[in-house]
């Protein structure tokens, strides 16, 4: 699903983007999810045959039922109008923890006692006691890896992409993609500066950030942010908006990027020459932008590729994969986007797939354009990645017919 070769019909640009089934399942998960997320385990781990002590019991089941009351109300604390740090970090490492609890009381607890059924390994009471020794082993040790994949500086991937239109001049252009940085109550600002050093050892010619910089406004998010400002590039740095710009006033964000020598592309572009060959450079603002009400701000492609020179090869920044619809029906050469995060803890992926057209790579859509979709440099809430690391992607566009001397 995540390499698609056709596209939906592309839809006006002022109108708002139609409501996908995942943001229409989205409006009930704070209602169930937390009830699912910690009554499932509890009843696989203590209420399946166990026979556990009765003080072992309760203990386990006081235990996840203030995991159950706990989460919910941290998480509003941590990410509603108070935004207090340490509740959001409470919040969100309660959720990922559920959620790898509650993952991996379903499959362990439904495959590995039908296995050891099977089998015919020990009595029913021993098999249960297995499946909970098995669930907690596995989830911590997901848990505890996942934890060091989210905090280490990413991997560099790296990808040459052909584009037939891109002139011999430009053959060999080394563009880096960082997105998702997702700065939060966690302070990263060692982490960022880290990354910001790893992108500057890749000698690039275009430097991309394709949003969700931080979860919080600019000014509380500042100083982990600010190493961005030392990213190196030949010819340009780059930016657009992500979703998460538009919780936390997005105008401070482009102020700041702006300020830290980034150039915001919003709804417009630039051109990079070399060779004697060109390349426009164009980028759009997030889609959920014109929803937020905040003026000037709407994913406008016909803005971007105004003046633009239509027999010229386009790279196009856009947060949200999904915008690849509008990007196949102008012609776009390559679209470069993050916002999935690779589901970032599985099988997580399964939900984003229904609202994204890919998940993660290189994918075609229409006759002409490419997507790369960015698993994203940071994390979202949950300090956890599970089976889909972050990464600093090195993308060398390569020309169909490049010149002897590149």
């Amino acid at each position: 699903m995540t390499d698609t070769s056709s596209t939906r019909p592309a839809g006006g640009e002022a109108r708002a983007p139609r409501r996908s089934p995942l943001h229409r399942l989205m409006r009930y998960l704070p209602l169930i999810a937390p009830v699912l997320l910690w009554t499932v385990p509890c009843w696989v781990l203590l209420y399946t045959g166990q026979h556990w002590p009765l003080p072992v019991t309760l203990a386990g089941t006081v235990l996840l039922a203030a995991c159950l009351v706990c989460m919910p109300l941290a998480m509003a604390r941590g990410h509603g109008r108070r935004r207090q740090d340490r509740a959001a970090i409470l919040g969100d490492t309660l959720l990922g923890t559920g959620w790898v609890l509650f993952t991996w009381s379903v499959l362990l607890g439904v495959l590995l006692r039908l296995a050891l059924t099977v089998a015919g390994v020990g009595g029913s009471q021993d098999r249960a006691r297995v499946v909970t020794w098995a669930v907690l082993g596995v989830s911590a040790a997901l848990l505890a890896w996942g934890y060091a994949e989210a905090r280490r500086v990413p991997r560099v991937r790296r990808l040459d992409v052909e584009l037939p239109r891109l002139g011999a001049g430009l053959d060999g252009l080394r563009v880096v993609l960082i997105t998702d940085t997702h700065y939060g109550p966690l302070d990263r600002a060692r982490w960022s500066a880290r990354v910001c050093e790893r992108v500057n050892t890749l000698e690039a010619d275009l430097v991309c950030h394709t949003g969700d910089i931080a979860d919080g406004t600019a000014g509380q998010r500042r100083a982990q942010a600010a190493p961005l400002g030392t990213v190196r590039a030949t010819r340009a740095r780059v930016y657009v908006t992500g979703n998460h710009e538009y919780y936390s006033e997005a105008q401070g964000w482009v102020d700041l990027m702006d300020e830290l020598g980034w150039e915001p592309l919003r709804n417009r572009h630039l051109l990079l020459e070399r060779g004697g060959d060109t390349l426009v450079v164009a980028g759009v603002d997030d889609v959920t932008a014109e929803s937020s009400g905040l003026a000037g701000h709407r994913a406008h492609l016909a803005g971007a590729l105004d003046g633009a020179d239509p027999g010229l090869p386009v790279l196009l920044l856009a947060h949200q994969p999904k915008f690849v619809d509008r990007a196949a029906a102008a012609g776009i050469d390559l679209q470069l986007s993050g916002h999935t995060h690779g589901g970032q803890i599985w099988p997580f992926h399964h939900l984003v797939r229904l609202d994204q057209p890919a998940l993660a790579g290189l994918s075609r859509h229409g006759a002409r354009t490419l997507l790369y979709t960015s698993r994203g440099t940071g994390f979202w809430g949950p300090p956890f990645r599970v089976f889909a690391s972050s990464e600093i992607t090195l993308l060398v566009l390569r020309s169909s017919h490049p010149s002897t001397s590149s």
